[in-house]
């Protein structure tokens, strides 16, 4: 009797030699994480991490260290994930500048935002508000677009991020306006100058705008999103208000290393998925910032940084941004 022993031999090296594998997803995380931020500590993007990372923390019995690695568009953050070991223990904590609008605003990247990173799933998403100096004479976002057609070019708007000047080049697009853009190193710096008169306007996250809105130092027009924010109510959408099918915003998103073992990415997702949706992230992070808790599979996200890369791809054509 012959028996048919390579088939066997090849079944039994690929049990065996997956084995590992499985072994380290079942024991993982068996050390501190590393939650890598582009951003500064204090900004929006730190601020979740840190939720996040408590919540991964409490479930996996590990402590999660956050690592803010700001400058140079997120290439420092970037460069460093993307080179880290790809066994789960670096997690990059970032955004749509790093994943989805920096290769249409940069002729070179120093990593591949596709290439170089293993999806693990989305984080959340928010819209942006769009404030006015209040000396300037318009209530009302159809009233501001009014004052612009009148005199082109007259008017300017300051950004601080890609997700702000992109909105405000939209804004542009759409209501077949001509504006004057001032870029900042950072949305802060920005409301610093639209508080002191220097620029007329800008679309920014809440969080940097809601404190001024309610402390009466600027006027709020619109909301960015596809619906109202739950954080300002009586501001209606951009799109209500006066450019019918506007919607811009911005999202969080975590990768790890390119390479990283399937397994252990299936490990990772599950402990952040429920992070997203615990409680405790809820009252700390969602519900204080009006933020969108967004989760998805590593496919999921996948086509949705690809489809977000196309949008950012002709806005930043469509506005005649000349890549750096």
């Amino acid at each position: 009797m012959k028996f048919r022993t390579r088939p066997l031999l090849l079944a039994l090296t690929a049990v065996l030699g997956s084995a590992p594998l499985l072994a380290a997803a079942q024991a993982f995380p068996d050390k501190p994480i590393t939650f890598v931020v582009p951003f500064a500590a204090g900004s929006a993007t730190d601020q979740l991490a840190r939720v996040i990372g408590q919540a991964v923390a409490a479930e996996a019995r590990q402590s999660v260290v956050v690592e803010n690695k700001a400058g140079a568009s997120g290439f420092i953050a970037s460069q460093q994930v993307a080179k880290a070991a790809p066994d789960g223990y670096t997690v990059m904590i970032t955004t749509n500048t790093t994943h989805a609008a920096n290769e249409h605003l940069f002729k070179k990247l120093p990593y591949d935002p596709v290439k170089d990173f293993a999806p693990l799933t989305g984080l959340g998403k928010g819209g942006q508000i769009m404030v006015v100096n209040p000396s300037l004479p318009a209530k009302s976002v159809a009233e501001f677009i009014a004052l612009a057609r009148k005199e082109p070019g007259k008017y300017s708007f300051g950004s601080g991020s890609s997700s702000s000047r992109m909105a405000g080049e939209l804004l542009q697009q759409m209501a077949g306006i001509k504006l004057l853009h001032v870029p900042y190193k950072s949305n802060p710096l920005a409301i610093t100058d639209l508080l002191g008169g220097q620029i007329n306007m800008m679309i920014t996250d809440t969080a940097t705008g809601l404190p001024q809105i309610k402390a009466g130092k600027l006027n709020a027009l619109g909301f960015s999103g596809n619906k109202r924010s739950p954080l300002a109510p009586d501001v209606p959408t951009i799109a209500e208000a006066g450019v019918p099918g506007y919607e811009m915003g911005y999202w969080f998103a975590a990768y790890a290393p390119a390479g990283t073992p399937a397994p252990v990415v299936k490990r990772i997702n599950e402990l952040l998925v429920k992070a997203v949706r615990s409680e405790s992230a809820r009252t700390a992070f969602y519900a204080p910032t009006g933020t969108e808790p967004f989760t998805t599979s590593p496919e999921e996200l996948a086509r949705f940084q690809a489809g977000e890369s196309q949008k950012w791809a002709r806005i930043i054509k469509a506005a005649g941004i000349e890549a750096e």
